[in-house]
């Protein structure tokens, strides 16, 4: 059961184009489907606001007690991500480029994604499934909407009937697009697609010969559709109706649209009750764009490698950035503004920090602060749609009670001090997943100093002939990550 809640979760659902109260299907328990990157190139910084956005949604639901089972998805299949089944395969037409097999091209950039996401401090989802790792389950549903009169096979290729599906159902409904405006601005293909409908879209694609991806099933050798692979992965693990399904704006149509439509086609019922969708990141009031260079890498933000940045910034001070926009909001990022966030970000870190030292504080037998007030508006304001933007604001009220805690204008019972502690570290550090960064070097540093004492202690071991110990000292090093690596400068190490 959560922990606290002093009002409802409201959570802005797509589907209704409303803020509704939430409530799980299964008391204490949320099942949350966020999509997940296609892995054939560096994960931009969009990418990771979104996200950003759902690993916060995340750390709040387990900071109220809720068990919750995330899945985020790896798109590795190299399927064509287009709304009328046609364009390049990204995948296959990168290995191309580079002369790797496409899986090499997954491998790297599934890598790279993973990486970014740890420096920017994500929490791992429940389950990370592949598109690749769930072809028999994809053919499954495909033969279940063939059986239900709503696929069609056409050449090899299987596509969806909308026109079929929306006979008894609403293909539209997410994204407010209606149907017959649909089929009056067709363009006229002169019989040349395999569709019966223009709007139809594929569900199994046969493969050209020079496709590399491909898979036998009972209509070719092919892949699957685009939108197959999140209905396969998401009914798999989290049942045919689930709690949360998030991702991009961009994914609304088609991609959650077709979702939703496959997912009723083979149920009969609706698939996810919210529906949510993160807003988009610009850069300097443009749209990121890597074909016009208007763009910057997760990672150049923390290197200091981007022409668009006067200097690096932390991966935190990023993260505390994108976090003073609410997820539904469209957030433009300049150095100016980030260089802003920069100050805020240290100003908060460097007041939550010293309550660590209790001699910078005097209890009060009575405190004068309204405490149960402060901890009610920082919990309404995550459970009003997750508004980290307000939460933060009142995290800094937190500030501004610390200094006066320091300078004796304001003072706090014992009691009320740590539960104000640990109410504003827990919003600091596990919900908005912030980190300290100097805690963090002072731990590198003791960790750094450690070592180079195990390295001294090896030396004396094998100028005393001691090899047993000095092989000893280095096997339980290695086994803890730590390599140590001889050389005639000596002996150095890294982690």
């Amino acid at each position: 059961m959560p922990l606290y809640k002093s009002q409802p979760i409201k959570i802005y659902n797509s589907l209704s184009g409303e803020k509704e109260n939430f409530t799980p299907i299964n008391e204490g328990n949320i099942g949350m489907y966020v999509c997940g990157p296609t892995v054939y190139s560096n994960v931009h910084l969009g990418n990771v606001r979104t996200f950003m956005s759902f690993d916060v949604i995340y750390r709040y639901f387990l900071h109220l007690g809720y068990k919750v089972r995330y899945i985020r998805n790896i798109t590795d299949v190299g399927h064509i991500v287009d709304d009328v089944d046609d364009g390049e395969d990204k995948i296959a037409k990168k290995a191309k480029l580079e002369q790797l097999e496409p899986m090499e091209i997954v491998q790297r950039y599934t890598v790279d994604f993973h990486n970014v996401l740890k420096a920017y401090n994500f929490l791992p989802p429940s389950i990370e499934p592949t598109a690749t790792g769930h072809i028999i389950e994809q053919i499954e549903i495909v033969k279940a909407i063939i059986d239900k009169g709503i696929g069609y096979e056409s050449n090899g290729s299987v596509y969806f009937d909308v026109v079929k599906f929306n006979e008894t159902n609403n293909y539209g409904k997410l994204s407010g697009r209606n149907i017959e405006d649909m089929l009056a601005n067709t363009r006229d293909t002169d019989g040349q697609s395999d569709k019966r409908n223009h709007q139809d879209f594929a569900l199994w694609k046969k493969a050209e010969a020079e496709h590399i991806m491909r898979w036998p099933s009972p209509w070719s050798d092919g892949f699957p559709g685009w939108h197959l692979e999140c209905t396969a992965m998401s009914t798999k693990y989290l049942g045919n109706h689930f709690d949360i399904h998030g991702g991009g704006m961009d994914l609304k149509f088609p991609h959650h649209e077709c979702e939703i439509a496959q997912n009723e086609a083979c149920t009969g019922q609706e698939p996810v009750n919210y529906w949510m969708h993160a807003n988009m990141l610009t850069l300097n009031g443009k749209k990121m764009s890597k074909s016009t260079g208007n763009n910057i890498l997760p990672s150049e933000i923390y290197s200091g490698g981007s022409p668009f940045l006067t200097k690096a910034f932390s991966a935190s001070v990023a993260r505390f950035f994108m976090l003073q926009a609410h997820y539904r909001s469209n957030l433009d990022f300049t150095n100016d503004a980030i260089l802003a966030a920069e100050k805020g970000f240290y100003r908060l870190i460097d007041a939550v920090s010293s309550l660590n030292n209790l001699d910078n504080f005097y209890f009060g037998t009575e405190s004068t602060f309204d405490l149960k007030g402060w901890k009610e508006n920082c919990y309404n304001a995550m459970n009003d749609d997750f508004n980290t933007p307000i939460l933060i604001a009142h995290l800094f009220s937190g500030v501004n009670l610390i200094n006066l805690l320091k300078d004796k204008s304001a003072f706090l019972t014992k009691e009320d001090f740590t539960d104000f502690s640990s109410t504003i570290k827990a919003f600091v550090f596990d919900v908005l997943g912030l980190e300290d960064e100097k805690s963090s070097t002072n731990n590198n540093d003791k960790l750094e100093g450690v070592v180079e004492m195990l390295i001294q202690m090896r030396k004396q071991a094998r100028d005393n002939k001691d090899f047993a110990m000095s092989d000893q000292i280095r096997d339980q090093l290695l086994a803890l990550g730590i390599q140590l690596k001889d050389g005639k400068e000596g002996t150095t190490f890294s982690i």
